[in-house]
């Protein structure tokens, strides 16, 4: 841009000099003869300045082509920042959801690990309390066993099905959330 500048201010003071040898020239021509050879002289550098003129409007068009098509380009990419933070913005969003559906599936994951155990513990404690029942000794502390051990299967089937619960809670709140925002833009 500064050689633009520089090549403006040349000219300039080109013209401005071949502005006053014409009109010192005009001056002696109308007193005298004009000399052929500084005749030919003044045309080619009137040409020649036509010529350089012409060059700089040329360089100053495809200086602001040049302007227009970055101002184009700044504002493409400022329009494009919100977008992307748009994006960020659901990307944080999605990741949260992601972490609370394994979370809840973990716990859904240890939830059901303990109903197994549980059970394995009920069933061995019946087997253990039918055989004694068959061989006709009732002994308390295997139906003590038996109790706990269908509590305890008890207890892990309601930690269970809250699990479960959660999960399905958890999967259904970003669709609820999205639901309400689509109902809230609408309205």
């Amino acid at each position: 841009m500064s050689s633009i500048e520089e090549l403006q201010g040349r000219i300039s003071v080109a013209l401005a000099r071949i502005g006053s040898g014409v009109e010192t020239l005009a001056q002696k021509g109308a007193s005298a003869d004009p000399d052929p050879d500084l005749a030919r002289a003044l045309a080619e550098e009137q040409q020649t300045v036509a010529q350089i003129k012409e060059r700089l409007r040329q360089l100053n068009l495809k200086h602001i082509e040049e302007t227009e098509s970055l101002k184009a380009q700044l504002n493409e990419a400022r329009a494009a920042v919100p977008e992307a933070g748009a994006d960020q913005d659901l990307i944080a969003e999605l990741r949260a959801q992601m972490t609370a559906q394994a979370e809840a599936l973990a716990k859904l994951d240890g939830d059901m690990q303990r109903v197994r155990h549980a059970n394995d513990a009920l069933r061995k404690s019946n087997a253990a309390l039918r055989e004694a029942n068959e061989a006709g000794v009732g002994e308390p502390d295997l139906i003590n066993k038996a109790m706990l051990a269908e509590l305890e299967s008890l207890r892990a089937a309601r930690a269970l099905d809250m699990s479960e619960a959660g999960a399905v809670l958890a999967r259904l709140e970003p669709l609820l959330q999205a639901s309400a925002q689509s109902e809230g833009e609408l309205t």
